[in-house]
C-alpha cells in the first residue's frame, strides 16, 4: 500500500505510520497549487515536490510523470531529474498532451511504438538500475482491454519494470489483465472513479506488486478543511472543534521538533 502525499508534512506522516513507500501523484500536485490534472505543473515544480517529499519522508516515493513532459528527449530528462531529486521510480502514461485524468472520458493514445520509444530512452538514461521505469496505459477506456495488454507488453519489452493498467473496472478485469501481461504490476485504487473498491490483500491475490491511493489523503483533508472554514463562517469561532483538530504538540512530534534542539533533517 502506497498512499499518496500532497507535501512534504503527510509524507512525513506517511513515515510514521509504518507504510513502505510513498507515491506522488500529478492530479494532486496541480489540485494543490489550484491547477486541474491537465499537465501544468513543470518539471521543476514536481522535481522541487519530489525533493521536498522525499527529505521529509526518508521513504522511497514513486512519482508521476504524466506524459514524460514532452516527446522522447524532454521524457529522458524527466527521468535524469527525477532520480536526481530523489525519487525511486515513476511512470509515464501513453496519452496525448494536454493529457487528461485515467478516470474521464475523452483521453488521447500516442502510438504505442512512440511510447515504447519513450521508455527505452529513459530506461537507458537512468543512472542506476535500482530506478524504477514504470509503463503506464490508459488504452483499457479508449481503444479497450486488448490493446491495453498489447501495450502493456510492449512497454515491459522496451524495459519497463512494472506495468501500470490505468482505469480498469473491476476484479475480473484486474485478474484478466495480470494473468494477459504477467511481470511487475502497480493498481490504482482511487475513489470516485471507473474502478470499483478493492482492498489491498485482494490486489496482492490477483498478482499485484504494490497499490497506490493517489488523492484519499487530501480528499479526506479537504472535507475536514471545507467543513471547518463553514463552521467558522457560520459560527465565528472554531472551539468547538478543538477536539478534531492536530494539537500543537502532535504537529511538533510528526516534525520531530523540540524547541531549543538543533532540528535535524530525517535520514533514510
Amino acid at each position: 500500500m502506497i498512499p499518496g502525499a500532497f507535501n512534504a508534512l503527510v509524507a512525513r506522516a506517511v513515515a510514521r505510520e509504518g507504510f513502505k513507500a510513498c507515491y506522488i501523484s500529478g492530479g494532486a500536485s496541480s489540485n494543490v497549487a489550484g491547477y486541474p490534472d491537465v499537465g501544468l505543473l513543470t518539471l521543476g515544480e514536481m522535481c522541487r515536490t519530489i525533493r521536498e517529499i522525499c527529505d521529509a519522508s526518508a521513504l522511497p516515493v514513486i512519482a508521476d510523470a504524466d506524459t514524460g513532459f514532452g516527446e522522447v528527449e524532454c521524457a529522458v530528462r524527466t527521468a535524469v531529474d527525477y532520480e536526481r531529486a530523489g525519487a525511486a521510480a515513476l511512470h509515464i502514461e501513453d496519452q496525448v498532451f494536454p493529457k487528461r485524468c485515467g478516470h474521464l472520458e475523452g483521453k488521447e493514445l500516442i502510438s504505442p511504438q512512440d511510447m515504447a520509444d519513450k521508455i527505452s530512452a529513459m530506461v537507458s538514461a537512468r543512472c542506476s538500475r535500482d530506478f524504477l521505469i514504470i509503463g503506464r496505459t490508459d488504452a483499457r477506456s479508449v481503444t479497450g482491454m486488448d490493446d491495453a495488454v498489447a501495450r502493456a507488453n510492449l512497454y515491459r519489452e522496451a524495459g519497463a519494470e512494472m506495468v501500470f493498467p490505468e482505469g480498469l473496472a473491476d476484479r475480473s478485469e484486474f485478474t484478466d489483465f495480470a494473468r494477459r501481461s504477467p511481470g511487475l504490476l502497480l493498481a490504482n485504487m482511487t475513489e470516485f472513479g471507473k474502478t470499483e473498491h478493492i482492498d489491498a490483500a485482494t490486489f496482492s491475490s490477483m498478482g499485484y506488486s504494490a497499490v497506490i491511493y493517489p488523492l484519499s489523503i487530501m480528499r479526506l483533508a479537504m472535507k475536514a478543511a471545507s467543513n471547518g472554514l463553514s463552521f467558522l463562517k457560520a459560527n465565528g469561532t472554531v472551539e468547538p472543534l478543538l477536539g478534531e483538530m492536530q494539537t500543537r504538540q502532535d504537529l511538533y512530534d510528526l516534525l520531530d521538533y523540540k524547541p531549543g534542539r538543533t532540528w535535524q533533517f530525517p535520514r533514510g
